[in-house]
């Protein structure tokens, strides 16, 4: 019962405290078209303006149009953490690859 209790307020003091990542501007990692492990520069990828082309905004569009009201229910709130996008851009043969997603609070590149 003590270890329950201790553990619910270790969780509750981590989730209260913002995480942030830090990561360098420049990193020594693989790349896969080189074969070989080289320096990379490191950025974030931003998100570009959706298209109202796509079939699915297409959808959307035509679903909300009129007097029908809203379809879908909005969101109750924002997540508390947000995917970060990295791309790896290779120094020797100025190609870029990315990784997964990874999630943080908050993110930022050092030098």
């Amino acid at each position: 019962m003590f270890f329950y209790i201790t553990s619910i307020l270790a969780n509750s003091y981590l989730i209260n405290k913002v995480k942030i990542m830090k990561m360098p501007r420049a990193i020594k990692t693989y790349c896969p078209y080189c074969k070989t492990h080289t320096t990379h520069d490191v950025e974030r990828v931003k998100k570009k303006k959706a298209s109202e082309l796509k079939w699915g905004q297409r959808r959307f569009r035509k679903v909300t149009a009129g007097y029908g009201g809203f379809p879908r229910p909005k969101p109750d709130r924002d997540k508390p953490t947000k995917r970060v996008n990295i791309r790896y851009r290779c120094t020797t043969c100025k190609k870029a690859h990315l990784t997964a997603c990874i999630r943080a609070k908050k993110f930022e590149l050092t030098e």
